[in-house]
């Protein structure tokens, strides 16, 4: 996959300010005490939907929109990120919204996708397994099936790394977590784009390693099952073209398990009094998995949401 340059990552990121302001980046004292160094905070969890993809769905349906302009409405298979962001950009656009979830969903997360006007249908036992309902879907009522991995949403969730990098340059790494995969192959483009060295870090879900296991072994792996409490890493089968990204640009793939997911949660809350889910999460556990070779560096994490759950976040900060 032939990834964003500079001018098309900025040209993006002018599609993603008229809705939304760059979010900040932050160091915070107590944070890099706990962690033995300097750590840079990337704050995706402040954006309109509280997370990442809303870049990407704004920079998506605008695209779309300009190809096909009797579109009428789109459907989207989706934890919750991703259908909030479609839902978000497509009510801008004046575009129905259909999207699929899988059962026993994130219930704060479907909540929020009603909320933003779309229609949620609750369908198989995971991410995967909700995808060709939504195909089905949008096949019956004529509507665009939007991806969760697409070159548009790339190029529009690159434009927080390219506001992260940009601000801090010299990060000796950046962790990383990996859904599907946008968000890691948005940081790539924006670190290529800069001409940076900067070392990029994957993170999975021990419960849902397959990015990890492909990586490894230099083809899509899928696994079983997904079954953690990091929703938004739960993806059972890896993306070809992401795979590629990732492993033309990535340093390594950590796997952290759901208890340093919640350890990372409640650190968050109680070193920077923000909210974390677990994909948001993550990357701070990875951080933390490798704090001797991070021992005084200047490094990053992207929070890349914080649409918690009440009850994973109570058993967070329960400890």
């Amino acid at each position: 996959m032939r990834l964003p340059g500079l001018t098309e990552l900025e040209q993006a990121a002018q599609v993603v300010y008229a809705h939304m302001l760059p979010s900040p980046q932050l160091e915070w004292p107590l944070l890099s005490e706990h962690c033995g160094c300097e750590v840079w905070v990337k704050h995706e969890n402040h954006n309109p939907t509280g997370a990442f993809k809303v870049r990407g769905g704004l920079v998506y349906l605008q695209d779309l929109k300009q190809r096909d302009p009797s579109l009428q409405g789109v459907v989207a298979a989706t934890r919750g990120n991703h259908g909030q962001s479609i839902a978000f950009a497509a009510g801008r656009l004046g575009l129905r919204t259909v999207v699929v979830v899988p059962e026993g969903n994130n219930p704060e997360k479907n909540a929020a996708m009603r909320a933003l006007g779309a229609e949620l249908i609750i369908h198989g036992r995971d991410f995967d397994a909700a995808i060709p309902r939504a195909r089905e879907v949008a096949t019956a009522r004529g509507y665009t099936m939007v991806p969760s991995f697409h070159p548009a949403l790339v190029r529009g969730v690159g434009t927080y790394a390219l506001e992260f990098l940009r601000q801090c340059p010299d990060l000796a790494r950046v962790y990383v977590p990996i859904g599907l995969g946008s968000g890691i192959c948005g940081v790539v483009s924006a670190r290529d784009a800069l001409g940076l060295d900067t070392e990029i870090v994957g993170v999975v879900s021990s419960l849902a390693d397959c990015y990890q296991r492909s990586f490894e072994q230099g083809a899509c792996i899928s696994t079983d099952s997904a079954d953690t409490l990091a929703d938004g890493l739960a993806v059972r089968v890896p993306n070809p073209d992401a795979l590629e990204v990732i492993r033309a640009g990535v340093a390594r793939i950590i796997a952290v398990d759901d208890d340093a997911v919640l350890q990372a949660m409640r650190q968050l809350f109680q070193d920077c009094h923000n909210v974390a889910e677990g994909a948001g999460a993550a990357a701070l556990a990875a951080l933390c998995a490798e704090r001797r070779l991070n021992r005084g560096a200047r490094v990053g994490i992207v929070l890349s949401g914080g649409n918690a759950d009440r009850e994973t976040f109570l058993k967070a900060l329960s400890g």
